[in-house]
């Protein structure tokens, strides 16, 4: 049966221009520098300079619905007043500054090293072994799924499967085996290609020249111990291969001299080099706090002239066609992607000075001292209520952007930590209890590491009463392992 009803809904919905921000906002500067060069390139409305003329065009019209147009609808466009649509609504100039930098600045270009690539480094080395067509072209595959860390991760039935689909080459386990022990893991550096860490550790123990008594021994750890060894397990090691304490610790210390990331170690890996480049730069001026936005290569930019004059050509025109019509719609459409955009630009250069200014403020004792101490307890909501923004944003702006400061470049979330209370009432940072923990462990006796519990004790003593499992956690977040894996002899 149908009926009717009324109901009330409130919803929350964000607009073209709202959306467009959010994205611009998030973005690192080197990623919002490539889209404005995007920008530029799609939209030929949107220029560089800062140079508008007088012409202007308005951005508001009844008759005119853009997100309400199609093709359908653009054939019939008699009824629509072209000349009220272009009516000369006075508007601001659309420009925006986002470049704080004067042109006597200095700047300084970082040069990078040209070599081949890991993998092409691998495979010239494979052509001095005497490998017929086939051999080398499954050679040459193989070392196509070695991993930046030099591991070969993948089941090499499925390498043989792929091998036959994609290469038309018919071959089985036992060959594909046989050429990456054989000749893969025997290439500089050795290790590479192993399955395993295990594997890694055997190859290039078994490659060491000369071989001695503790290579051997060593080998022996890693052949037939190496679950107990990796959890150091030494007395159960000492009694299983039947040595003494000196002669366990030169063999482990032998183990500890190979490299567990073979792969890692090639110098000429021209793997894209992650430079970071900071949004923001904290100075030290007089004594004072000076905050910089990073706009050195951010262009001005301003909506095109040739495009607004074009929209009062046809305002003048008494008679319009179809085409003309549709001609203005697209005009119309590009001027008004190039204003949003424009103040997408200067909106999210205020939010992250405004942001970063509360940030800055909020910690200045420390970007003043760089003392790790002085790091006071901030959340999101600490600066979103400072700023009058929402925690979303300031999450945005934390999350992806660099700081670069006297003591150093680093992540702006790096900043936000939660707050403990002392025994003193004080509340401090659970930076500054991490950086203490830190401090305990390293100067710990490794013979006989500090527990969990006795970590809880001894920070306990410090004045900050903290839990067992808080502890466990701010360890592991400082990748630090258990006592008994931090043994040493």
């Amino acid at each position: 049966m149908l009926k009717q009803e009324l109901s009330l809904k409130l919803q929350q919905k964000l607009s073209p221009q709202q959306i467009q921000l959010m994205k611009l906002v998030q973005l690192p500067t080197i990623a919002f520098e490539q889209r404005i060069k995007q920008e530029l390139e799609e939209n030929p409305a949107l220029e560089e300079g800062n140079d508008y003329g007088d012409e202007e065009f308005s951005s508001e019209s009844d008759e005119w619905n853009n997100e309400e147009y199609n093709e359908e609808s653009s054939i019939d466009t008699s009824d629509i007043n072209i000349d009220e649509y272009l009516s000369d609504d006075e508007i601001p100039n659309y420009k925006t500054y986002t470049n704080n930098y004067s042109d006597d600045d200095e700047e300084r270009a970082i040069p990078y090293a040209q070599g081949i690539s890991f993998l092409d480094y691998l495979e010239n080395q494979l052509s001095m072994y005497r490998l017929d067509e086939e051999e080398f072209s499954i050679a040459e595959f193989i070392i196509g799924n070695i991993d930046d860390d030099g591991y070969i991760r993948r089941d090499l039935q499925a390498i043989v499967d792929d091998l036959a689909f994609t290469q038309n080459i018919y071959t089985d386990k036992t060959e594909v085996e046989n050429l990456l022990v054989n000749y893969i893991q025997k290439l500089d550096p050795i290790g590479v290609g192993a399955r395993n860490l295990q594997e890694c550790l055997k190859v290039q123990l078994e490659n060491k020249t000369p071989q001695t008594e503790t290579t051997e021994l060593a080998l022996n750890l890693i052949n037939k111990s190496f679950e107990a060894f990796t959890k150091k397990h030494y007395k159960r090691l000492m009694l299983k291969h039947d040595v003494t304490e000196d002669q366990l610790k030169d063999a482990i210390s032998e183990i500890e001299k190979l490299n567990p990331k073979p792969g890692k170690a090639f110098s000429g890996n021209t793997k894209e080099l992650e430079q970071i480049t900071p949004d923001f730069t904290i100075r030290i001026v007089d004594g004072e706090l000076e905050l910089t936005i990073n706009g050195r290569n951010v262009p001005e930019l301003r909506v095109s002239n040739a495009y607004a004059e074009m929209l009062d050509t046809y305002k003048h025109t008494e008679k319009k066609s179809t085409e003309q019509k549709e001609a203005v719609l697209f005009v119309k459409q590009k001027l008004d992607a190039a204003k949003w955009f424009i103040e997408a630009v200067t909106q999210r250069r205020n939010t992250l000075l405004y942001t970063m200014t509360a940030i800055m403020e909020f910690q200045e004792e420390y970007f003043l001292t760089g003392d790790e101490t002085k790091i006071k307890p901030m959340i999101l909501k600490d600066i979103a209520d400072r700023i009058g923004m929402d925690i979303s944003t300031v999450s945005r702006v934390a999350n992806s952007k660099y700081v670069n400061t006297p003591y150093g470049t680093f992540l702006i979330k790096d900043l936000f930590s939660e707050s403990l209370t002392n025994e003193e009432g004080e509340e401090v940072s659970t930076r500054e209890i991490k950086r203490i923990l830190q401090d305990v462990i390293v100067d710990e006796d490794k013979r006989k590491p500090l527990t969990d519990e006795k970590l809880t004790e001894i920070l306990k003593e410090k004045g900050y009463p903290i839990a067992r499992r808080t502890i466990a956690k701010y360890r592991e977040q400082l990748n630090i392992p258990v006592a008994r894996l931090r043994k040493e002899i």
